[in-house]
């Protein structure tokens, strides 16, 4: 870890612990070396500095450029190493940053609904999580967090958070340095399930499961 990550992160823990139960399951999945695509489901703003918090690595996510324009959140996202991009659009940039990060050995961390969902629930999936799996050839970590839509809630009523992440089995998807949409379709169906198989149903949207999902996890909890 870089150290500015390392301060953050280091604060993100401290207020956690003030403010938050938080759960984790699944740290045995995460790779202690080489690269990997973290793929994560979006419910809250604070879902970036939880995946921070739980994942022993530092992860490069994908941030909207939107946030720029906020001086502190700005600061914050550049000095973790976010990669600025161009939210609704192809943007060539980020997506050449985000392969250079998988190339030199590193953590990415993209959410690939490419928003967040107001529902909980997950959204249909844009394929861009899809293309740099497929490009890349890197293991796709699931991971599912829960809990955080609930802040605002939780603090008008002056109460702590309870926020779950749950982190599934790696797995691979075959290289394809040219994926046509099929293939595109094929990977991002196969990384949102995933994705759904670690969350409550309530959570799973448009990727629903017929049985509810099992976790064979071992749950840690950080408390305060």
């Amino acid at each position: 870890m870089q150290p500015a990550y390392r301060r953050i992160r280091a604060l993100v823990a401290f207020l956690a612990r003030l403010i938050a139960h938080v759960e984790i399951e699944g740290l045995d999945h995460v790779p202690a070396s080489g690269p990997f695509l973290l793929i994560v489901n979006h419910i809250s703003r604070l879902d970036p500095p939880i995946l921070m918090l739980a994942i022993p690595r530092q992860v490069y996510v994908l941030a909207a450029s939107e946030y720029r324009r906020v001086p502190i959140l700005k600061q914050l996202m550049e000095a973790s190493g976010a990669i600025w991009v161009r939210r609704g659009e192809l943007d060539l940039a980020a997506l050449r940053a985000a392969l250079a990060v998988l190339k030199r050995g590193d953590v990415l961390g993209i959410a690939p609904e490419g928003t967040r969902s107001r529902t909980r629930a997950l959204r249909p999936a844009r394929p861009g999580a899809a293309y740099i799996a497929l490009r890349s050839g890197v293991p796709v970590l699931p991971v599912a967090v829960t809990g955080t839509e609930k802040m605002l809630v939780d603090f008008l009523h002056l109460r702590r958070m309870r926020i779950r992440v749950v982190i599934g089995a790696p797995f691979q998807l075959p290289v394809n340095e040219h994926p046509r949409s099929e293939a595109l379709a094929a990977a991002t169906e196969q990384m949102m399930r995933a994705i759904a198989t670690l969350l409550p149903p309530a959570y799973q949207g448009v990727y629903r499961l017929a049985e509810a999902p099992v976790s064979d996890a071992l749950p840690v909890a950080l408390k305060g």
